[in-house]
């Protein structure tokens, strides 16, 4: 990839992309140190280990360890892409008419988006602020989040943070047009890894700082099988997310002049690390919400059951989020690739499957082919989820260093797909100056 960004710099139109990408980033960096007002940020340390805590700080790039503006990150506009795509499947007849209308559709399907996001950042950030804030009476000695806590004081707060949503979905907006890779994906990529400095540093102070010598050298080796299964899981990762399943397409004499094969390429994992953000902001929704009530029914047997299901320092909780994962990764298979369309698209091309009618039949093949991909991409992206969050709840390593599953899915992902965007702006200036 650094190879690639190097030779990108050579040329004036990708270097402005660059640029411009790193400029977005900067502003998104700075907006995450702004604290938003009426807020005692120090409160939030007693409750930084909570379980939403670590989810949401994965999508706002430690926005909310300092409560800052960006708190919320792109996870309200997540989960409003989440709740669009799920009624275009045959739910809500209008939105179904618009997903078949292309870009005029697509237009207005992202508008609806917009508007669920405004709602859903406001009422996510009201019971955060009114959740944290009981937390941390509780466990600071009476010292409050909110330093005025009255109704109109949460409402600004409110505002606050759903603004602060809405600039980060333009600022991804606008980095996906006037710059490189998908614009949310990009935001959630370099939050990630601007938690990597903190993190190491609080690995070293856990393992390394006032260790006895026996002990040092324990938590060394230690140290070095963590970095050690982190690159083999790397590897593991990138290797699958660049593997693909090449079906034998070939074309008719009539329709190309050529009896020549072709294939169609899809994905070992068709749904790429789609699904694994959308588990993680379904499970924040609920604890959310459970957050807002922790102080009037913490003790309540009902909450404590709820907060174990939606929790992922629990093990329920870790299978719930294992199970959202290989749902959302079937479901987003067939909205990446819907084989209605391939099939249409096939026939119009002159084109067929080898031993496979063309129509209904080359849809259900790509229907069954689909599905088996998605079962190896399911457990591919389930195993890789799921070992880190077992490795902290089993063995108490650190989640702090903000490489874990979810987060090297990300970051693996977004390398790919930007590297193979960069790769191709490379190969569309040679081909422009050959033909010139």
């Amino acid at each position: 990839m650094f190879k690639t960004l190097f030779r990108g710099l050579k040329v004036k139109n990708i270097r402005s992309r660059i640029l411009f990408t790193f400029f977005a980033f900067l502003i998104y960096r700075f907006g995450s140190l702004l604290t938003v007002p009426g807020v005692n940020a120090k409160a939030m340390t007693s409750i930084a280990q909570s379980g939403l805590v670590p989810i949401l700080d994965t999508v706002s790039g430690g926005g909310l360890a300092n409560y800052s503006i960006f708190a919320l990150g792109v996870s309200p506009y997540i989960t409003a892409q989440i709740v669009v795509q799920l009624l275009q499947m045959d739910i809500v007849p209008v939105f179904v008419e618009w997903s078949k209308q292309g870009e005029v559709g697509r237009r207005k399907l992202n508008n609806v988006t917009r508007v669920l996001t405004i709602v859903l950042a406001f009422l996510q950030s009201v019971a955060i602020t009114g959740g944290f804030n009981a937390l941390s009476t509780l466990n600071n000695n009476g010292q409050k989040l909110v330093k005025v806590p009255t109704v109109n004081t949460f409402i600004e707060i409110g505002f606050i943070l759903t603004a602060g949503t809405m600039f980060l979905t333009w600022l991804g907006e606008q980095i996906t047009d006037k710059g490189l890779g998908n614009g949310v994906s990009m935001i959630i990529a370099g939050g990630i890894i601007s938690r990597l400095p903190s993190g190491i540093m609080g690995l070293y102070h856990q393992f390394i700082v006032g260790a006895s010598n026996t002990r040092l050298m324990i938590n060394i080796g230690l140290i070095v099988l963590i970095v050690v299964a982190v690159i083999l899981i790397t590897t593991f990762v990138t290797y699958v997310q660049q593997a693909n399943y090449k079906i034998p397409i070939q074309f008719t004499r009539r329709a190309t002049g050529t009896g020549d094969n072709s294939f169609l390429p899809l994905k070992i994992n068709v749904s790429g690390v789609i699904p694994v953000i959308f588990a993680s902001s379904f499970i924040v929704t609920p604890q959310t919400i459970l957050t807002a009530f922790r102080n009037a029914h913490g003790e309540d047997t009902w909450f404590k059951v709820l907060d174990s299901i939606f929790n992922l320092q629990s093990n329920w909780g870790v299978a719930i989020y294992t199970i959202l994962i290989v749902l959302f990764t079937f479901f987003y298979a067939f909205v990446q690739v819907n084989p209605e369309k391939v099939a249409e698209n096939l026939t119009k091309q002159g084109s067929y499957i080898p031993g496979v009618r063309p129509g209904e039949e080359t849809e259900d093949y790509i229907s069954k082919l689909l599905i088996r991909l998605s079962t190896v991409g399911s457990v591919f992206l389930g195993l890789i989820s799921l070992v880190p969050l077992l490795a902290s709840n089993i063995w108490g390593l650190p989640q702090s260093i903000g490489l874990g599953g979810t987060s090297l899915l990300i970051i693996v992902g977004v390398a790919l797909e930007t590297t193979r965007q960069l790769d191709g702006l490379l190969m569309k200036r040679e081909y422009v100056g050959f033909i010139r």
